[in-house]
């Protein structure tokens, strides 16, 4: 898996830019919406090397279509409690629960990560529907590093899908009812010029 840092990236330090909850928000069909802040996390790059090294990534096998496979990408997992890889995931986590936690009545939780290392590494379409986000309305924020990938919304049961690139420091939230009324997929992709990590921060008994 080789990484290259952006040449854009300039090495800086961690850092959060401010952000104005609703500002780039797009409305969907139910009640649902996506917002999109570009470049949220400066030195995103030295991030992603230092998650890279830090998270204890696990490859998981899943049963589907009556076969045990493996999960096309790595994964690491971590609940509310649990002490993070990095002093920068809880920053992320704490400024996303003071932006949003008005408007969400509750705060940001655990935090899961994915490793896509290259294009052969993907998720299905699918939707956040396990626990409470069933019935409920939630907020998953998602923080992109690494090497931009194609990030993919369509209506449940079909319909036209939307496009976003998901790059260095990007943050991407799905609100309302997005994860019971839309899905959302990583496509497979021919070549990809790197690696990807998603960040997923959720609420408390949402998965």
């Amino acid at each position: 898996m080789n990484f290259q840092p952006s040449l854009l990236d300039d090495g800086s330090l961690f850092a959060l830019s401010q952000i104005f909850p609703g500002e780039g928000r797009t409305l969907l069909s139910n009640d649902a919406w996506v917002e999109m802040h570009r470049d949220w996390v400066r030195g995103s790059d030295r991030l992603f090397e230092r998650l890279i090294e830090t998270v204890p990534w696990k490859a998981e096998r899943r049963r589907m279509y009556e076969r045990t496979l493996d999960v096309p990408r790595l994964v690491s997992f971590y609940g509310a409690d649990e002490t993070l890889p990095d002093p920068a995931l809880d920053t992320i986590r704490r400024t996303l629960s003071r932006y949003y936690q008005p408007e969400l009545g509750e705060p940001f939780c655990t935090v899961g990560l994915c490793l896509y290392r290259d294009g052969r590494d993907s998720v299905a379409w699918h939707g956040d529907r396990i626990g409470r986000s069933r019935t409920e309305d939630t907020m998953v924020a998602i923080v992109s590093l690494g090497t931009p990938r194609r990030f993919l919304l369509r209506p449940r049961g079909g319909g036209r899908s939307r496009q976003f690139e998901l790059g260095r420091g990007d943050l991407f939230i799905m609100g309302g009812s997005c994860q019971r009324t839309w899905e959302h997929s990583v496509p497979k992709v021919a070549r990809a010029n790197g690696p990807r990590m998603s960040v997923q921060i959720r609420t408390m008994g949402v998965h």
